[in-house]
């Protein structure tokens, strides 16, 4: 006779659904509360030591376990949904995502393919998709980690349209032609990392500088590609940028694709936070020629609030896609009835067979706020940073340190030794709880960076940050003897 002890079901399920809606209450707590607690906080040893024990062979409790969340884990997170998290941009989540989340992992559903409504899901996410940014009925669309698994699908998917399907077989040593890439100087580091792992190498990447907005200067691709095809090379990919990670630049998407048109070369959008603009009226029209590209990357867990891992790409020609990923076999057959049935399969377009239920968080957050209240506050975020900047630009001791195009801010404290004491500000601001800026560099000086990213923020935290940064600042000019090396302990 079946028994519970035999599997891994709970023995008493009502006393498992009392936990369980003691752990909702507890996160639904958390996220109304979040306004109250510091935004980050270092890990004592006593967190730290709970995550050093020996492999548990016997049973423990569910209460434990949670207990052990509340109190060694939960307030020592990295804080991205407090609406005083400006360090990266990340977004923060929201509880209608959380408890798709919970939905998701309850039904456990594998997306990498079958006959199930799970993957008709992901295809009605993937048509929204294609709406946003104007896509035919015929582009494809996947779920992955992020941005960087979107970028180096994208990379795969121009390598094997240029070399041809037979190059999945022969590899890169049956190329005839050498491949070359570009993207500008304030690209992420993971186009780079893509051409790294598609085989190409990244010495093929061309790095285009930058005009004084931070674009890619498009004079300068057109010089580099003409070298190179001169160079006996073949140029075959050029990734865009829509909202740069040190400052939100969008490069000149609409030149891009000209170029890009006109040399018979891959358009890649690397849209990682920036793309979903295209919800926000005010600011679509800042992305004028995305709709032009061959494929678009971005994270639905950035800008789109969706929680934690929902990044996206989007191809506009679905076969060149799938031809660069379905095995042979099932690219020419799939069942038509039955389980195996539905082709094409998630898997057919992507390296992952075990693909979890991402859409469903991002189905649920489309449609319970709408394309209209997610762009509100898109826009939001956006006239934050011009409130930030306007306050920066009132103040004689603070300096901008580059235009502000979307969401993110950077500028510094003015003081002697201005890398240094910069430095320290940001340090002593994420330490304080107050806020989390985090720092970059722009044109060889060290600035603080302000990504307001979070559907959460306001002007009270912008305020609240600013009045920080003069605290401390102030404090360090001051005090420099006493302050001398605090940073430098660790």
């Amino acid at each position: 006779m079946h028994t519970h002890s035999d599997t891994l079901d709970p023995e008493d399920w009502d006393a498992l659904r009392t936990q369980g809606h003691h752990m909702l209450d507890d996160m639904v707590d958390y996220l109304a509360g979040i306004r109250e607690r510091p935004v980050w906080q270092p890990a004592p040893d006593h967190a730290n030591q709970a995550f050093r024990e020996p492999l548990p062979s016997g049973a423990g409790s569910i209460a434990q376990a949670h207990d052990t969340f509340m109190n060694e884990i939960l307030p020592y997170a990295v804080g991205n949904a407090h609406p005083g998290f400006f360090g990266w941009v990340h977004g923060g989540g929201t509880a209608v995502g959380m408890l798709a989340e919970m939905l998701a992992a309850g039904l456990n559903a594998n997306v990498g393919g079958r006959n199930q409504i799970p993957v008709q899901v992901e295809r009605q996410v993937v048509d929204w998709v294609r709406q946003f940014f104007g896509f035919p009925a015929t582009a494809s669309g996947i779920f992955v980690t992020g941005t960087s698994m979107a970028n180096f699908i994208s990379v795969l998917i121009a390598r094997t349209k240029t070399l041809g399907v037979e190059s999945r077989k022969a590899g890169l040593t049956g190329a005839r032609t050498r491949l070359t890439a570009y993207t500008s100087a304030g690209a992420h580091g993971c186009i780079a990392q893509a051409m790294e792992m598609s085989g190409l190498g990244s010495d093929a990447l061309r790095v285009i500088p930058m005009n004084a907005r931070f674009e890619m200067d498009t004079q300068a691709l057109q010089a580099a590609i003409r070298k190179d095809r001169d160079d006996g090379l073949t140029p075959f990919f050029v990734a865009g940028t829509a909202g740069s990670v040190n400052v939100g630049a969008v490069d000149d998407l609409a030149a891009i694709a000209a170029i890009a048109q006109e040399n018979r070369l891959w358009f890649h959008v690397d849209g990682a936070y920036g793309a979903l603009a295209m919800l926000a009226p005010d600011l679509a029209p800042r992305l004028k020629g995305i709709e032009q590209a061959d494929s678009i990357a971005f994270d639905f867990h950035k800008w789109g609030q969706v929680p934690y891992d929902a990044g996206f790409v989007l191809v506009r020609d679905g076969e060149q896609h799938q031809r660069s990923f379905a095995s042979p076999a099932t690219y020419l057959r799939r069942e038509t009835r039955g389980l195996a049935a539905g082709s094409p399969w998630p898997c057919d377009l992507g390296p992952d067979l075990s693909r979890g239920f991402r859409a469903l968080k991002a189905w649920f957050t489309l449609k319970v706020y709408g394309t209209e209240k997610l762009g509100q506050v898109i826009s939001k975020t956006c006239r934050l940073a011009s409130y930030l900047a306007d306050r920066i630009r009132e103040r004689p001791e603070l300096e901008l340190m580059a235009p502000v195009s979307l969401n993110i801010v950077c500028f510094r404290y003015r003081t002697p030794d201005a890398d240094r004491i910069n430095q320290e500000i940001v340090a002593d601001i994420q330490e304080s709880g107050l806020a989390a800026p985090s720092s970059t560099t722009i044109h060889g000086h060290l600035a603080i960076r302000v990504a307001i990213v979070n559907h959460r923020s306001q002007e009270q935290d912008i305020d609240a940050l600013l009045s920080a940064v003069m605290r401390f600042g102030e404090k360090r000019k001051v005090e420099p003897e006493r302050w001398q090396g605090v940073g430098d302990a660790g």
